[in-house]
């Protein structure tokens, strides 16, 4: 069999095997290169909508009810849900089943650590889960944490910027052999700072900003120019009372305050020690954490739209800070997608 004899051809023979053999590489060379990927305007093929979810309760129920709760999304018409990897499910195996489960929407990944497999092995299952689900599967790529990458997975963190370059000319030169996606498989990078976010936008269709106040979506408008989706997320309190709400906000900011990348991040929009200590100022959760009712939410939506945000994926912070919010899901809808 000629074809698979050839995937373990030696090094010399292998930028030949491109027309020899079908195979599906994003490059015409073997070499490294750093080709933009095809311009593809927001909303042309794959559509994430204007606001989607980003949802970590789903790793926390049997995977049956969790294919059940992405259908109801589905049907709720949130654009994208956007799962996490730590050290929960694996983002491919978990997207395939939410995939499956529901019609419409895009399954994204928010996002899926190139630490935790190599570039060949991610490029052969985002290309395996595009062409199972044409224009709805959005791989998110990002370096993580040094606590989860030295730390957890044992990894060499003291170079992150240039482990992603590596990794993104790893997956384009990736050979894949299967059938390929009848749609261009898409990704984007998890970025905060100027140089990532510039990377995201040279490489791959975009951002997704996680932790962020609104002045940064205006900043990564800003270093990104006009090409490059934005995707920032954005947590949210739907709760009225200050001291409730802000009690929330601090449960779920705690663990995120301890992590440099966020934090050096932070202080680039003028946010203090001060103001990360103990749990965060009050300045500071209320521009990372929007809570109020259903207006206040769509108000802090809207302001990363008009800093030039082109999809916000909202995480939905339950008051037990576990539990499915299905219900605060089905009341903002209303507001958030009409």
């Amino acid at each position: 069999m000629r074809r698979v004899r050839a995937a373990f051809a030696p090094r010399g023979e292998l930028a030949s095997l491109g027309e020899s053999t079908g195979f599906v590489s994003t490059s015409s060379s073997v070499e490294p290169t750093s080709s933009r990927p095809a311009v593809v305007a927001y909303g042309e093929g794959m559509n994430l909508g204007r606001v989607g979810l980003w949802a970590y309760q789903l790793d926390l129920v049997p995977s049956s009810l969790a294919q059940e709760t992405a259908a109801e999304i589905d049907e709720l018409g949130y654009g994208a849900l956007w799962i996490p990897e730590m050290i929960g499910r694996e983002s491919f195996v978990s997207s395939t089943l939410l995939l499956a489960a529901s019609k419409k929407m895009v399954v994204a990944t928010g996002i899926a650590s190139i630490y935790a497999r190599d570039a060949l092995c991610a490029n052969s299952a985002w290309n395996t889960v595009s062409e199972a689900f044409p224009d709805r599967f959005l791989l998110g790529l990002g370096v993580s944490h040094e606590v989860m990458v030295a730390g957890l997975r044992g990894h060499d963190y003291s170079k992150p910027y240039s482990a992603m370059k590596s990794y993104l000319d790893g997956m384009d030169n990736g050979l894949f052999t299967a059938a390929p996606p009848s749609a261009p498989p898409q990704k984007v990078l998890a970025a905060l700072g100027p140089k990532m976010l510039e990377l995201a936008a040279e490489r791959t269709q975009g951002a997704h900003p996680y932790f962020i106040p609104v002045e940064h979506t205006a900043f990564a408008r800003e270093v990104m120019g006009a090409r490059g989706w934005l995707c920032p997320e954005q947590a949210v309190v739907l709760e009225t009372d200050p001291a409730k709400a802000r009690e929330i906000a601090r449960g779920h900011m705690s663990m995120y305050l301890t992590l440099p990348n966020y934090t050096n991040n932070l202080k680039r929009f003028g946010f203090t020690d001060a103001d990360i200590a103990d749990g965060g100022s009050d300045r500071l959760v209320d521009a990372i954490v929007a809570w109020g009712d259903e207006g206040a939410i769509a108000d802090r939506v809207k302001a990363h739209h008009d800093a030039g945000a082109d999809h916000v994926c909202i995480q939905v912070l339950p008051s037990d800070g576990t539990s499915i919010p299905m219900e605060t899901w089905q009341r903002l809808a209303p507001a958030l997608l009409s």
